[in-house]
């Protein structure tokens, strides 16, 4: 059943103001009178379309002659191979300014500001050190930090240099710093000496001693004094604290690069076994960014962009780029729910916030809690709400438009640490239809192929990408042959990138996620994703989220699948018969009996990922009695334990 359960859209653009929008702009400049016309020509004509974007956008660098190079080989395209540019100098190209370039809150705890000429200086100071330190073109800098300016001052200046960014949030345990630094052999780190998190504060100095101590690559360690805490001495490499670094006796150094020359160091999830290390390069990335911050988000100069996102997420390296789109970056570090959930929307009125990022959890938790922040905050100034890291139910939909504001764009958008970036996303001149993304990305030859890799419209399948696109990973880290590379989006189909998302394409040309393709179910050879069941459960008042698996059944056979829902209930609440009934007669109601879980248990807590994406397959293997690869990369790892030998799950 799809999610969208109406024809008419919640939110469509008035004329006059999406005739302003820079995507209206562009598609005027570029002969097309609508967006499908305009997505066509892009994926069709990428040789012409990507260069105007380079143009449109603005983008710093020499383009060269050349486009694209073996154009018909994914992997193994190659784009603007003569071009020469720098990502951090597009970042950076307003160094003298008063205006912010911006502005921090720590939870209610801690609030700070930078104009651009503060960052140019800050960015300065930090390179200086870097290349006292002999860093240069391909060495890597690692970062164990929060969501701080210091964190996107450090990014910078070692982008600019050509050195190899990546990062890890601070509430990583040892094992899942070593598991991602340990495979890139940095030659800095940056670390923290603590955090806030829900009004306490969380102390990282002992943690860093471990990492430092394991990192031998290491000939430098900075500490940042987000809490002000004493750092303890220490022999190994040298070390020094942020506030000790040199003011800058020079300008900036921006390194002239290759488009494909690396960027970023990214990871997978971990859940199914060490990080993958995925290099991501600086050509692509600003090109991705600058086309989806200007013409998919509108982003202006001026406007003032918030995400909600730890520096171990991809939505942490998207957000940082609107700063080449000429925006204010708001950054926030800490719980999204502190000051009882107020305290992101305190933000968006106190700085007049233009964009606001979240998660679909998130906006989940906000309409269980009874946020009306529509009616408790001035957000005059908000012209558009992105989701990410799940499927966002159409209640979600409804919620957004209900309690935050009737005229916004609401942008649910996916893609990946695969691409940084997305596959499918808003769009400020098309209607927004409840359930639905709205659009595939300019330049993205999405499209939805059943299991035998044929194009299907109104039908569920695997999200593939039928050409290669300038933001695909140059490669992962230690994969010399490419063969983790490929394996990883280019067996399913050949010369097509699989991306493991089970969608479909709408009759508006919008896209629904139904979940991972590798956590789908498939009771009787059905196949059904997470999020159908996800969506009916939770509007239930007692559930506040759930989990559900495919359990192998019978056990002696394996040959078939049963539904197994897990619930986390609001407090004081117990699951009982009649509640059971109630769940399994909202899901029968709303979509098929083959939806109906078998077994319906209660939990205490629900196992995610650093970046707060639920975590069905390692559920499963706990269920199965099977060993979870890297727990490491769980935020909550403790919460498997009551998923092993349940009683309820035997019979």
């Amino acid at each position: 059943m799809p999610a969208s359960t109406t024809s008419l859209p919640l939110w469509t653009p008035d004329p006059a103001s999406a005739g302003q929008t820079q995507m209206a702009q562009f598609m005027a400049a570029s002969g097309h009178a609508d967006y499908a016309a305009l997505w066509r020509w892009s994926v069709d004509q990428p040789e012409v379309f990507w260069p105007k974007i380079w143009d449109f956008c603005k983008l710093r660098g020499t383009m060269g002659a050349s486009v694209l190079e073996n154009g018909e080989q994914m992997p193994g395209a190659r784009w603007f191979p003569e071009a020469r540019l720098n990502y951090a100098e597009n970042l950076l190209q307003n160094r003298s300014g008063a205006s912010d370039a911006l502005v921090f809150w720590g939870e209610n705890q801690v609030k700070r500001r930078w104009s651009q000429a503060e960052l140019y200086a800050e960015v300065a100071r930090f390179q200086q050190y870097l290349r006292r330190l002999g860093v240069g073109q391909g060495d890597r800098v690692a970062a164990y930090l929060p969501n701080l300016p210091e964190t996107l001052a450090a990014m910078l200046a070692t982008t600019a240099l050509g050195a190899i960014w990546s990062s890890a949030s601070p509430d990583f345990g040892v094992q899942g710093v070593l598991d991602r630094f340990g495979q890139i052999t940095p030659k800095v780190l940056i670390c923290v000496d603590g955090y806030w998190y829900n009004g306490k504060q969380v102390d990282c100095r002992s943690k860093n001693a471990d990492v430092i101590a394991q990192l031998p690559s290491l000939v430098g360690v900075v500490h940042v004094g987000y809490l002000a805490w004493e750092i303890p001495a220490a022999s190994g490499p040298e070390s020094i604290t942020w506030a000790a670094l040199p003011s800058a006796k020079e300008e900036i150094v921006f390194t002239p690069l290759p488009f494909a020359h690396p960027l970023f160091i990214m990871y997978s999830s971990g859940t199914t076994g060490v990080p993958k290390c995925i290099v991501h390069c600086h050509g692509g990335v600003l090109l991705q960014h600058l086309k989806e911050h200007i013409l998919h988000s509108d982003v202006r100069p001026g406007d003032r962009l918030f995400y909600f996102t730890t520096c171990g997420w991809m939505m942490w390296n998207w957000q940082v780029s609107a700063l080449a789109a000429g925006a204010s970056l708001l950054l926030y570090d800490g719980s999204p729910f502190a000051d009882g959930g107020k305290v992101l929307f305190d933000y968006a009125e106190a700085e007049g916030m233009t964009h606001f990022g979240t998660s679909a959890k998130f906006i989940d938790a906000a309409a269980k809690m009874g946020l009306t922040p529509g009616k408790t905050h001035d957000l005059s100034a908000l012209r558009a709400l992105f989701s990410t890291g799940s499927p966002l139910s159409p209640e979600g939909f409804d919620w957004v438009y209900r309690e935050i504001k009737q005229n916004l764009l609401l942008a649910s958008i996916s893609g990946g640490t695969d691409i940084v970036s997305c596959f499918v996303l808003g769009n400020p001149v098309l209607p927004v239809y409840r359930g639905e993304i709205q659009c595939r990305g300019l330049g993205m030859a999405v499209d939805v192929f059943d299991e035998d890799g044929q194009p299907v419209r109104g039908e569920k399948g695997e999200l593939v990408c039928t050409r290669p696109f300038p933001v695909m990973p140059i490669g992962f880290w230690n994969d010399p042959d490419d063969s983790k590379y490929r394996a990883a989006y280019f067996e399913r189909f050949p010369n097509i990138w699989c991306h493991g998302d089970f969608s479909e394409l709408t009759a508006h040309d919008g896209v629904i996620i139904y979940g991972r393709s590798d956590a789908t179910l498939n009771p009787g050879g059905v196949r059904i994703g997470t999020a159908e069941i996800y969506r009916q459960v939770e509007q239930l008042p007692e559930v506040l989220e759930s989990i559900v698996i495919g359990q192998e059944w019978p056990p002696e056979k394996k040959d078939d699948v049963r539904v197994v829902l897990f619930v986390k209930l609001t407090p004081g609440k117990t699951l009982d018969a009649a509640l059971i009934e109630r769940i399994r007669q909202q899901i029968r109601a709303n979509t098929t009996p083959r939806h109906v879980p078998a077994k319906v248990v209660q939990v205490q807590d629900i196992p995610r990922t650093k970046s707060g994406k639920i975590v069905e397959l390692a559920v499963r293997q706990v269920v199965h009695e099977r060993p979870v690869k890297n727990v490491e990369a769980l935020a909550n790892p403790e919460a498997l334990k009551e998923f092993h030998q349940r009683t309820e799950l035997v019979d």
